[in-house]
């Protein structure tokens, strides 16, 4: 991309960042003073800035024929945009300062702001667009730039520490800082990359939110300065631009940036990573203050006698390997159960993950009427519900020492008798199976009780599956593949609310153990033949 074409992207995305990230902030305070009148509007605002995002990147789009029509037409449909968003923030601003609300009338006085420097940059990117159609496609909205922003929330918890935004605008520095604020940290600011290192050599920071395009030292000069500067090669940097095109993403993430978001950037996300940054230091750091440690204590323990150093020499060994060990482990357990990514440890063997054929049952289960529920309620309403039903699941799956193949939204494929053998796989998936009917109907009532119908049902079959590793380096799953985990699937999908659907073999299993009924000959999608099924009424 052209230069002209990244400031043209630049120029435009920078005032929806603030729109969007204002809107955001004046929706939680608006929330918390009990301003219900004005959330509507500020999720209208939110809706606009994302509804702007998708027209730049349309303006600026290429087209087959090379014509304007369509990139005039995306100028046409910005500009409109603009001017009823500047129209509307305008009249909100006038009536929230006549109402005495000042804080909230100040913030969406920036909005009003960006609204109208959108509104004369839409003119000014014929040549850039024209240009970006000549050279490559259009760059794709930045991830989690989809999800609106006008309900998120957060809450200040786990590993806070001193965080340095630096950002010519002062416009993305007050927003950024405010979030950040509430999130817990400490901030400071700069202006650009030299006022930056200036604060970094006189003062100790955690992490470093950066933008790339800025006067007198912009975003890759203070990369290239940290690279070659030992004391802060340990700051986590994180690039936050508008610019984000595909080469200045490769750039920054070889001058060492631990990670680049686009702007306007994703609340949820940006929280996560800054997290995970902080987290990743706090352990380096306290890695690097054990390791002085013990350099002290290595120098203390070489003048004695040869057999206390030798003593010393085997702890730090044994230190080693177990801290190898329980990175190894967390390693593993990003892409495999917990149970399996154990036992590899434990054994060193690493052939369970060869593929191998076994006979397993197969558990699956799901909510009924989710599907209804996800496209009308609120995504909070929708991430509440997921997480005391996964809780609630993962609690039993835990009991019974069942391992998860794979979870989607509601949805859940549990397995028995792999990757460790046990005798009774069959038993243990229906006692699972009945404990969670019963602790689901706990939960769907108090769900009822909030307006939500939701239901609960859950299929169980027996067979011999081949299972091992499937993916690709750096992101691998335990799989399980067969007839008996498409049955289960169906079984599921048949079975009512409040309905354990099992398949025959599983009925004779575990005949005398439960009461069963049979339900008839099954014609399930993937079988030729009706499959007969039973259904586990009670224990």
């Amino acid at each position: 991309m052209s230069e002209a074409a990244r400031t043209a992207r630049h120029e435009l995305r920078t005032p929806v960042n603030h729109i969007l990230s204002y809107a955001r902030l004046v929706h939680e305070e608006a929330a918390e003073l009990g301003l219900a009148d004005l959330l509507p509007h500020l999720e209208v605002i939110a809706a606009a800035g994302q509804q702007a995002l998708a027209l730049i990147d349309d303006l600026l789009a290429p087209s087959p024929d090379d014509s304007d029509v369509s990139r005039d037409r995306a100028r046409t449909s910005l500009r409109s945009l603009a001017e009823r968003l500047e129209e509307q923030t305008n009249r909100l601003r006038r009536e929230s300062a006549a109402a005495g609300r000042e804080s909230v009338a100040d913030d969406l006085g920036r909005i009003w702001e960006a609204a109208l420097q959108l509104l004369a940059h839409v003119e000014n990117v014929a040549t850039a667009s024209s240009e970006t159609r000549r050279e490559e496609p259009p760059l794709p909205l930045g991830e989690g730039e989809e999800r609106g922003v006008a309900h998120v929330r957060f809450a200040g918890e786990g590993y806070h520490g001193t965080l340095l935004v630096v950002d010519d605008n002062e416009a993305n520095r007050d927003v950024l800082s405010r979030s950040l604020v509430r999130l817990g940290y400490s901030v400071r600011c700069a202006e650009n990359g030299r006022v930056a290192l200036d604060l970094l050599a006189a003062t100790d920071v955690d992490l470093v939110l950066l933008d790339i395009m800025m006067p007198e030292l912009d975003g890759y000069g203070v990369l290239e300065r940290r690279r070659a500067d030992p004391r802060l090669r340990d700051v986590p940097f994180i690039v936050i631009s508008a610019t984000g095109d595909d080469e200045s993403v490769i750039r920054c993430i070889e001058l060492g940036a631990e990670d680049y978001l686009p702007k306007p950037f994703d609340p949820v996300l940006l929280r996560a990573r800054i997290g995970a940054c902080l987290e990743k230091k706090r352990l380096h750091d306290a890695e690097r203050r054990l390791h002085e440690q013990e350099q002290r204590q290595l120098a203390t323990i070489q003048a004695q006698a040869a057999e206390l150093a030798e003593w010393n020499q085997a702890l730090e060994r044994r230190v080693a390997e177990q801290v190898a060990r329980l990175e190894r482990i967390e390693r593993l357990k990003r892409f495999l159960p917990s149970q399996l990514a154990e036992t590899i440890v434990a054994t060193g063997d690493e052939s369970l993950l060869e593929s191998h054929r076994r006979q397993i049952a197969v558990v699956f289960c799901d909510l009924r009427g989710f599907t209804p529920f996800a496209e009308t309620a609120e995504p909070e309403e929708v991430m509440d519900v997921l997480a005391e039903y996964h809780a609630t699941m993962g609690e039993l799956i835990s009991r019974f020492e069942g391992t998860v193949e794979h979870f989607a939204a509601d949805g859940l494929m549990v397995l028995f008798n792999d990757p460790l053998p046990c005798p009774d796989a069959e038993a243990r998936a229906v006692r699972m199976a009945l404990q969670m009917r019963a602790r689901m109907a706990e939960l769907s009532a108090d769900w009822r009780k909030r307006g939500h119908a939701l239901g609960f049902g859950v299929g169980i079959s027996l067979g011999y599956a081949t299972l091992g590793r499937i993916g690709f380096e750096g992101r691998l799953h335990y799989a399980a593949i067969g007839s008996v985990v498409n049955l289960a699937a169906r079984l599921c999908g048949e079975a009512k609310d409040g309905q354990i659907l099992v398949s025959q073999r599983v009925c004779a299993a575990v005949e005398g153990l439960v009461r069963t009924e049979a339900v008839g000959d099954l014609s399930l999608k993937g079988f030729h033949n009706p499959v007969p099924a039973f259904e586990v009424v009670g224990p």
